[in-house]
């Protein structure tokens, strides 16, 4: 098992580096300390034959001049917030519109934005990285001065394990996750029509237009949206032509780590299973692509050439008062897990 750290360029006068996981299992990881995104994830397909299964840039000045979030580290909350503001104990709080009217991702600067502090660390678990950052009062409109640390762990058995942690001084809301876009053909290489798709959800948060929940929570039996059992996402396209781009209330027994989803390419072999301490799931089938951004293999991406599962908490739950709650209060400890599982 190993790291290598190699410089990667200057970001807002501070230096980015790009670190490189490897495994035992001819596994290897990219991630950059400029907002913790994962640029490469290199896996073998059933024959041996390794490819990179995430979508990306081979250089920071693309990732710094816009894209739809390619492997990113989401924070302070991921998904969206309706009208951009909240209200917490009593006081309104308002965000950036950076999604029509409303707020996505965290803001104009969020923390895909950032420089994050690295520290590489080996174990008898694995080879990692532990990041952090401060994220000050204010900052995007957000409450608190909140520490927060994200520590990617490459195992050998070709686990790739995200641990949130994070603590405010003030009463806060709270939702990280993972935004890397996955093609388990290989990045570059087509759509994702043919993947297979297994979710462990039986119900959805139903949205409006702005793709901001209703407070409904509709089940997925009977529509588009079911993958209870496993199909291609190509059989939810012919119902749903827009592809998706929608928010999966786990079945969860507990809040320990549960399997949310499985993934399965067979052209390839490769499998992917997602398991997490987070209550929902966001699945995304990149249908913003729209087949100008030329990837790291110097392929155009194009339209539905990968999919997101993003583990989070509700979209717009500080405005929900019946979703699970994301507000993080002094003294208490943000906590989750989500473990990509690869074979």
């Amino acid at each position: 098992m190993d790291i290598q750290k190699e410089p990667f360029g200057i970001h807002n006068g501070k230096e980015v580096f790009l670190f490189t996981l490897r495994n035992n299992k001819n596994m290897a990881i990219k991630i950059m300390s400029y907002g913790g995104i994962i640029t490469s994830i290199v896996t073998p397909d059933s024959k041996g034959k390794p490819a990179d299964v995430v979508l990306g840039f081979n250089t920071l000045q693309e990732y710094e001049a816009g894209c739809p979030f390619f492997g990113a580290l989401v924070g302070r909350y991921g998904n969206r917030i309706g009208k951009a503001k909240f209200t917490l104990n009593g006081k309104e709080y308002q965000l950036a519109h950076n999604d029509g009217k409303n707020h996505l991702h965290g803001g104009i600067v969020g923390f895909d934005k950032v420089v994050w502090d690295v520290e590489p660390i080996k174990n008898n678990d694995g080879v990692a990285l532990k990041l952090t950052y401060h994220s000050k009062d204010g900052e995007e409109g957000y409450p608190g001065n909140l520490q927060t640390t994200v520590t990617y762990l490459l195992t050998d058995q070709n686990e790739l394990k995200i641990t949130y942690e994070a603590k405010t001084d003030k009463p806060t809301v709270i939702n990280l996750t993972q935004h890397s876009y996955f093609n388990l053909a290989g990045e570059g290489s087509g759509d994702v029509r043919e993947h297979e798709l297994e979710i462990h959800a039986d119900r959805y948060t139903v949205t409006d237009n702005e793709l901001i929940p209703t407070g409904e929570l509709r089940a997925v039996k009977g529509t588009a949206l079911d993958f209870t059992k496993s199909k291609t996402i190509g059989t939810g396209f012919q119902q749903n032509k827009k592809g998706f781009d929608d928010n999966y209330v786990l079945q969860k027994e507990h809040d320990g780590l549960t399997l949310a989803a499985k993934v399965h390419e067979p052209k390839s072999g490769r499998s992917m299973e997602v398991y997490t301490t987070q209550p929902a799931i966001q699945l995304y089938t990149a249908g913003g692509i729209d087949g100008t951004l030329k990837g790291k293999s110097g392929h155009f991406y194009q339209q539905y050439g990968a999919l997101c599962l993003e583990t989070q908490h509700f979209p717009d739950s500080p405005n929900q008062p019946g979703f699970p709650t994301t507000v993080l209060n002094p003294g208490e400890n943000y906590h989750q897990i989500t473990i990509y599982k690869f074979s």
